[in-house]
């Protein structure tokens, strides 16, 4: 997991044990020295202490813009409105007030933005391959909402893709196998037995209480198996081919690269724990010792989190069953595109 992923992931993790004990630790009222010090100490974890670990984890780490802060703000006024006593919850009012027209101006831009990509990804629908390559071709200039939001709407279409052999039947066949657990049989077969058993477990424990409730989400549940399937598929026979002048690499359906062929240079057999380059432009994908080792000329965007965790990429250390055949599949498109 990559440095970035892991500060969000704090900083998710430190919220919401910030709100849960804020919440239940809020007194009801200030008639006590105690009590106003206790919700002086909440105060200070909501409006201090959470904007600087957004600061640091998302903004600094994540390299996000330093406007995004007002979104944790925003949020602690929230709960400070709904938990705080009477006598200080009416001065966080505007909160209630405020959210309605800034929701009705991001629902405008988002709508806006959903056309724009709906339209785009239209016009790339004949175009053979996975979805996802094509919202990237499409958006790749440095468009980041859009091609999230791309990703997001390409999502669906990719999990039929891979999940039915039928519908990848015209798919680019790999030029080697990375080493990956979720290409495995027993990996599939044990996701699956655990899908199976939520499903049931979900239902019985929900049936008591409201049968609708208990069919709609063990059909969500139910549902996911098609990712399951598609997970395994593009793991175990599309990890890594080439597409149009370009090399896709999928790390199964959690994260992705598209990269342009005169950007690569190859190395073989080299110890990704040698290499001096920055370790947040590092990555390592397969499970074993690393024979492939891809230098990039500038940073290419890996796709984690299915497309939604975006980060610069400068050397990819891989483990792959033949790298001299990608060695050579990169030549080969190489020499063609030079022809």
């Amino acid at each position: 997991m990559r440095s970035q992923v892991k500060f969000r992931l704090l900083f998710l993790l430190l919220a919401l044990v910030c709100f849960v004990v804020g919440v239940n630790f809020t007194p009801e009222s200030l008639s006590t020295d105690n009590e106003k010090w206790l919700l002086g100490t909440i105060s200070g974890v909501y409006f201090i202490l959470l904007p600087i670990a957004y600061w640091y984890c998302i903004i600094k780490v994540g390299q996000q813009k330093l406007w995004k802060i007002i979104m944790v703000l925003s949020l602690s006024s929230l709960v400070a409105r709904l938990s705080y006593p009477a006598e200080l919850s009416h001065y966080f009012e505007f909160v209630m007030w405020v959210r309605y027209p800034i929701i009705a101006v991001l629902l405008v831009i988002q709508l806006y933005l959903m056309f724009s990509v709906i339209r785009g990804l239209f016009k790339v629908r004949k175009l053979k391959g996975d979805p996802r390559f094509g919202a990237v071709e499409t958006y790749r200039e440095g468009d980041d909402k859009s091609l999230t939001l791309a990703l997001i709407l390409a999502s669906e279409a990719t999990n039929w893709l891979y999940a039915i052999p039928w519908f990848s039947r015209h798919q680019q066949p790999a030029i080697a196998h990375i080493n990956l657990i979720s290409a495995s049989r027993w990996h599939i077969a044990f996701m699956v037995l655990a899908c199976l058993a939520a499903l049931i477990t979900s239902y019985v424990l929900l049936q008591s209480w409201s049968q609708l409730v208990a069919i709609i989400v063990s059909s969500f549940i139910g549902y996911t198996l098609m990712s399951i399937v598609a997970n395994h598929r593009v793991s175990r026979y599309y990890s890594i081919y080439i597409l149009r002048n370009k090399l896709v690499i999928n790390n199964s359906l959690w994260g992705f690269m598209v990269i342009d062929m005169a950007d690569i240079s190859c190395m073989l057999n080299q110890e990704a724990k040698s290499e001096t380059k920055d370790d947040t432009e590092v990555i390592s994908i397969g499970r074993g010792p690393t024979n492939l080792t891809l230098n990039l000329v500038k940073p290419v965007i890996y796709h984690g989190g299915m497309g939604q965790l975006p980060e610069p990429m400068s050397m990819i250390h891989l483990s792959v069953d033949k790298p001299q055949d990608v060695i050579a599949a990169i030549e080969a498109s190489r020499a063609g595109m030079a022809t």
